[in-house]
């Protein structure tokens, strides 16, 4: 991805931060105050951030934990799907330009995805990214 496209993804994320946010998708705090159970799941470590912009299920998986999931990344998806076309890029360009934000937004205890798939618990250091992260 060119850096110009790189640049033009950002600035489409972050615009398009309110109406992910109003969906749970990146800025993940306003859905979870509406839905409990995605609060405590994510405090719980049950779910995290996944590198192409959609909510993994961090161990167990249960019916209802994938229930949640699936609903999340459903509503994601329509979000980067609107925001890529308005943008010109991929729908899977937005996804990863999304989920490196998301990573970012986590806090000190979030689960999210490491560059190797690995799941790692966020420190008060910055959480490891994907190189093509912006």
């Amino acid at each position: 991805m060119g850096e110009l496209m790189t640049k033009r993804l950002i600035k489409a994320v972050l615009s398009g931060a309110a109406i992910a946010t109003a969906l749970g998708g990146i800025a993940a705090p306003a859905y979870a105050q509406r839905d409990p159970a995605y609060a405590a799941a994510r405090a719980a470590g049950e779910v995290g951030e996944k590198m192409d912009g959609y909510l993994g299920i961090v161990g167990t998986e249960t019916a209802e934990l994938r229930r949640l999931v699936n609903d999340i990344n459903i509503k994601r998806r329509a979000v980067y799907s609107q925001r890529a076309q308005a943008t010109n890029a991929t729908l899977e360009e937005y996804a990863l330009t999304a989920g490196c934000q998301a990573i970012l937004a986590t806090v000190p205890g979030e689960k999210y995805q490491a560059p190797d798939g690995s799941w790692q618990t966020r420190t008060s250091a910055p959480p490891m990214r994907d190189s093509r992260c912006p």
